[in-house]
């Protein structure tokens, strides 16, 4: 059997495996470890702890369950409806303004725990209801709430870009440097998006009733003050690390450490709290190990067939293709695989074949696997909220209110599938709105 075949039958049965409903990361490591078996034979028993040995070397690995941490103890003392709360108040005024506040929120919340399913419980448990109580239009809201959940894996600290660069050997700062721009272009897009709609037809979001607004201004200025603590975690935390007084890591324990202090000030650090936070955080943590852990295995096998070889041979040499075209191609294969899994399961299988694939595309600029990983970081979230399989639709319909069916989620996604390729099609037009941060920025770890 030649090479090809037998990474081609390695991916298939990997693939086979992952639709059967096996856990991913037991599906890509049982298909490493089988074929380094049957390939190297008992000596290759020793890959995957080889394996455990570069994991674990990767300091960068630290930060992990750190941000996961600090995201769900914000989430779970009731801190992040407290920012809402505060939302609640600033943009209340404005025609929109309860689901503009919704996507600050969303942003802030993104930069704080750095998963799309935080933002999405946030937004899903606490926005949509208030919102359908003062009379939004469903579905507005809830295409609010889905687009502003995908800023979490883009706008740092973004969890998935920390997988990404230790898989594609890349520092993690400048990734989180590259995705910061094009996730506020995003965002900002979002909201004036939400704008012009409620201007247009004020009836999809009205402005909140004045005597809902008002209360005493000692009940005001604590609500604002318990909003301004979230962002002042952010922007505390982010600061010493863009001025290099921190590094990554150190960053990272600087922002668990304050989110822990909040809760404690605020009176509301329990046992129960610290025990389901650090729970939720482990299983997590845990799972993000077994997945690079798998994939690191994977990869090495691949590696050795010449896998990645083999796929530069058939897309540059026979069949010719530009450049451009492969990585459209391999953006269009993410939104298919969305449809089966989640991203970083989309990850650990592709990395062994398109990383090496981008490394030799002459796309004309330097630095392309820090833009590849935000191109990957957008375009997986198009495929969770595309229909009629994306991953985060079903999650969307199990938290929101029974209002809102699944008919209304699916008409709800597609304004903001629209900007998000926009926001892909700049990327690809003018790579330098991702990599031109990076480029100038020089911090510690």
């Amino acid at each position: 059997m030649s090479y090809e075949m037998i990474a081609l039958v390695m991916f298939g049965s990997m693939l086979f495996l992952l639709v059967s409903g096996q856990r991913v990361f037991a599906a890509i490591g049982f298909v490493a470890m089988s074929a380094a078996l049957l390939l190297y034979g008992d000596g290759a028993i020793e890959l995957s702890f080889n394996q455990v040995f570069k994991l674990f070397n990767w300091y960068a690995l630290l930060t992990l369950p750190m941000f996961i941490y600090m995201g769900y103890i914000l989430a779970e003392s009731g801190i992040a409806e407290d920012l809402y709360r505060m939302m609640h108040i600033c943009f209340g005024r404005l025609s929109g303004g309860l689901a503009v506040g919704t996507i600050f929120v969303m942003v802030i919340i993104s930069a704080m725990n750095g998963l799309s399913v935080a933002g999405m419980a946030i937004g899903a448990t606490i926005a949509l209801p208030e919102m359908l109580r003062r009379g939004y239009d469903k579905v507005l809201i809830s295409g609010v709430v889905q687009g502003g959940s995908s800023l979490g894996i883009l706008i740092p600290p973004s969890v998935v870009m920390v997988l990404y660069g230790m898989i594609a050997r890349q520092p993690v700062s400048k990734l989180w440097f590259a995705g910061l721009v094009p996730g506020l272009i995003m965002a900002a897009m979002f909201v004036i998006y939400v704008i012009i709609r409620a201007r247009m037809n004020p009836k999809l979001a009205p402005v909140v009733r004045e005597e809902e607004r008002t209360m005493p201004f000692k009940e005001k200025l604590s609500l604002i003050l318990s909003g301004l603590i979230t962002i002042g975690i952010f922007f505390f935390m982010t600061g010493l690390f863009v001025f290099g007084i921190t590094s990554l890591v150190e960053s990272s324990a600087v922002g668990a450490f304050c989110a822990t202090l909040a809760a404690v000030l605020k009176g509301r650090f329990t046992w129960r709290l610290i025990r389901e936070t650090s729970i939720k955080t482990l299983n997590v943590s845990c799972m993000f190990l077994w997945l690079i852990l798998a994939a690191l295995a994977f990869g090495t096998v691949f590696d050795g067939l010449g896998a990645g070889k083999a796929l530069e041979n058939l897309f540059l040499v026979q069949f010719d293709l530009d450049p451009w075209t492969v990585i459209v191609l391999m953006m269009v294969s993410f939104i298919i695989m969305g449809v089966f899994l989640d991203d970083t399961a989309m990850l650990v299988i592709v990395a062994p074949l398109y990383i090496p694939l981008v490394k030799t595309l002459d796309l004309g600029f330097d630095n392309q696997l820090i833009w590849f990983g935000v191109l990957y970081t957008i375009t997986c979230q198009i495929a969770y909220i595309t229909p009629p399989f994306g991953y985060n639709l079903f999650l969307m319909r199990a938290l929101a209110p029974k209002e809102i069916t699944l008919v209304d989620i699916y008409r709800s996604i597609w304004p903001f599938v629209v900007m998000m390729a926009i926001t892909i099609a700049l990327l690809m037009a003018f790579p330098q709105i991702a990599l031109w941060l990076p480029e100038h920025m020089s911090v510690r770890g």
